[in-house]
């Protein structure tokens, strides 16, 4: 088998160089822990940027998906499978929603809720209602869609946005009152800036935005691509504010490492996107589905979203004790459930701190550039946390002494 190094070497000779990765190349995963090329060990506290929900190599989905795989994997939109009609099924009885389309990311189930907001009008004589109000500091994709609608000025230069969006003040519900008009067709926000800081909602402004839009007319669509299936606690973030959005949508954790994203509709949006307008090659296939399947049968047998809240308080409380002891390094813990963020004082960039956790031996990733990120698998344990926040506390003690 090759070395670390000899893998790295060759993926810096043959990637896209488009990335930036770590000079690392990971083989094989265990729960909550990653195995380089060379045998050692990293603490993932990251979890593939809030994506494998239960671990890695977990039994019961890499079983599910190679019973799947061997069984059917894809047939196209052309034909109905069993594990995509399931799936479907089930995440309307878990939301409350009526409707499924499914995609194969987070970045095409936003596109796909861009389209549905801009034609859900059109189908009513209004095609100029194609305006989005999104928000500052927000992160909604790559594609052109999606990266309209996000709110972080650096992803977007050089490639300009797709159509008419007017990014406001996250948290300033004034803010979007005062940019609203008749060619609105959709305010589009998450329940949490996950890449833009770990930054919650205040409290209220999800329930003024549903009565913004209700007033002028415009659809409420809420990113929970980060938040949901179950990291904050309850299995959409949206539960406990009795807001219903007219979309949502989902990817990463929902399956569990394997590539999937679904934008979840009213029925009355399922007039929305008719056959022919909006698709997707590899959208629902019955590979991806049935790892969604097992997913959250996992999250309900070892009962992951509730143990994501009473871990994620335990997290923030070993993160204020942090803050407490080294408050000239670290400022604030912000987050909710098992998405937590670490606020850096200025003077300090999150990436650069990143190395020196990840040297050791733990893996958090940086939102924004003050701010570290903690997004373990829901199936972390107490004392995997306790390691990696005390690794952090170690290294922002040395940068303390060094400074």
């Amino acid at each position: 088998m090759s070395s670390n190094l000899d893998l790295v070497a060759l993926a810096r000779q043959h990637l896209y160089p488009n990335y930036k990765p770590a000079p690392i190349a990971f083989v094989r995963g265990r729960g909550c822990e990653l195995f380089d090329a060379d045998g050692r060990r990293w603490l993932d506290l990251c979890a593939g940027i809030a994506v494998c929900s239960v671990g890695h190599a977990h039994p019961a989905l890499a079983r599910a998906v190679a019973d799947q795989a061997a069984t059917l994997m894809h047939t196209s939109n052309y034909f109905y499978n069993e594990p995509n009609v399931r799936l479907a099924a089930e995440l309307c009885r878990r939301t409350g929603f009526d409707r499924a389309f499914f995609c194969n990311s987070g970045t095409e189930a936003n596109e796909a809720a861009l389209k549905l907001a801009r034609h859900f009008f059109y189908g009513q004589g209004r095609s100029d209602r194609v305006r989005v109000v999104a928000f500052e500091n927000a992160f909604h994709g790559r594609t052109l869609g999606a990266l309209s609608m996000t709110g972080t000025a650096k992803y977007r230069e050089g490639f300009g946005i797709l159509g008419a969006v007017t990014h406001v003040t996250y948290g300033d519900a004034d803010a979007v009152e005062r940019a609203m008009a008749a060619d609105v067709c959709a305010i589009v926000v998450e329940p949490l800036l996950g890449e833009g800081g770990v930054l919650p909602a205040p409290p209220g402004f999800l329930q003024r935005l549903r009565a913004i839009a209700d007033a002028h007319g415009a659809l409420l669509v809420v990113d929970e691509v980060q938040t949901g299936v179950g990291r904050l606690g309850r299995f959409l973030a949206i539960e406990e504010t009795g807001v219903r959005p007219d979309a949502v949508t989902l990817a990463k954790g929902l399956g569990g490492g394997f590539p999937i994203g679904a934008m979840l509709t009213t029925e009355k949006m399922a007039v929305a996107l008719p056959p022919g307008t909006h698709g997707s090659t590899f959208g629902g296939n019955a590979l991806a589905s049935t790892a969604a399947i097992a997913v959250m049968r996992i999250l309900d047998h070892e009962n992951l979203v509730t143990g994501a809240r009473t871990k994620g308080q335990a997290l923030r409380a070993m993160l204020e004790s942090v803050v407490r002891d080294l408050s000239d390094v670290c400022t604030a813990v912000r987050g909710e459930g098992l998405l937590q963020g670490l606020v850096l004082r200025p003077g300090l960039v999150a990436r650069e701190v990143l190395l020196r956790v990840q040297e050791g031996g733990v893996l958090l990733t940086a939102a924004g550039d003050q701010v570290l990120r903690f997004s373990p698998p829901l199936i972390v344990s107490i004392a995997q946390l306790e390691e990696g926040v005390g690794i952090l506390r170690r290294v922002l003690s040395e940068l303390r002494a060094a400074a």
